[in-house]
């Protein structure tokens, strides 16, 4: 991971369709797309202007680490194919190198299907409002990031950039994707999620929750899509410092939101500039879940 961080790409010999806060998305053809995963990183929900060194490699060898190891449970958006060989000249392909994926075309399901194991974020809040998190009543009493009773399926209306999710209850997702969709969908996001943190347990790491992305074929077939359990979309604890009563760290962007909470920020665009250690502390983060996530350096 020696690659001069990477802000934005520049691919020209492809059409680009959509840049999004971290991933920038192009046509290959009718049936493929190219993701380039960026440096970028936004914390409350602006996109800093300053790329985290090192940042989208991690999040790309995560994720297919957890696309080859949750193959069995649901089909996923691989399509194998070198992303160099869908690029033109030396340039292009240095940016795609080892943080790009092409994938297969499909129709983004209109929800983020996030599972919680525990008491923590949006879904602390709205327990302490009125005691339940996206309409499922919890026992009196929880703590702030106690482990929950079992891993509910919270889902999640996708805002656009700049804006919000907005908690949803199952209800809703029924009457924007039909019953049996909505049932597959939370079917399939508990077992992923249940997989993935019993293999993250045992390497030291708590997943808190995590959000996953679907996707539908022309068929009608589900599939596995955009990321899957990085520390993007997921919240890691090292287990040796979780604590009920209190947020625990977690291996994310915590040194920058740390930060800008100590700044005069009004929290809109643009972001502040960041300090160097800030972001060597960030990256230092992301590597160190992909070590323990993974095994890899």
């Amino acid at each position: 991971m020696s690659q001069a961080p990477l802000f934005e790409s520049n691919i020209t010999s492809l059409q680009m369709l959509g840049r999004g806060k971290v991933r920038d998305i192009y046509a290959v053809d009718a049936d493929h797309l190219l993701i380039v995963t960026s440096d970028r990183l936004s914390a409350f929900d602006v996109i800093m202007p300053d790329p985290i060194p090192g940042k989208g490699e991690v999040l790309t060898a995560v994720a297919n680490f957890w696309f080859g190891k949750l193959a069995h449970i649901i089909p996923n958006q691989l399509t194998g194919i070198d992303p160099e060989a869908v690029v033109k000249g030396e340039a292009e392909c240095a940016q795609v190198r080892g943080r790009s994926l092409v994938v297969k075309r499909l129709k983004p399901l209109p929800i983020e299907a996030v599972a919680r194991g525990y008491l923590i974020g949006s879904g602390w809040k709205d327990y302490q409002t009125n005691g339940a998190v996206c309409g499922i009543q919890l026992p009196a009493g929880l703590r702030q990031a106690e482990q929950l009773p079992q891993p509910l399926f919270t889902p999640a209306t996708k805002a656009e950039q700049g804006e919000h999710d907005e908690n949803i209850d199952f209800a809703s997702v029924e009457k924007m994707i039909g019953a049996p969709l909505a049932a597959q969908v939370r079917d399939t996001t508990l077992r992923l999620y249940r997989e993935a943190a019993g293999h993250a347990r045992v390497r030291g790491i708590i997943i808190a929750d995590t959000k996953f992305e679907f996707g539908l074929d022309a068929a009608g077939k589900l599939y596995l899509i955009d990321e899957v359990l990085t520390p993007d979309s997921s919240r890691f604890w090292p287990a040796d410092q979780y604590k009920v009563g209190i947020s625990p760290p977690s291996f994310d962007k915590q040194f920058v939101r740390d930060y800008l909470e100590t700044l005069d920020w009004d929290k809109k665009a643009p972001g502040p500039k960041l300090p160097p250690d800030i972001l060597a502390k960030t990256a230092a983060k992301y590597r160190e879940a992909l070590t323990r996530l993974t095994g890899q350096a």
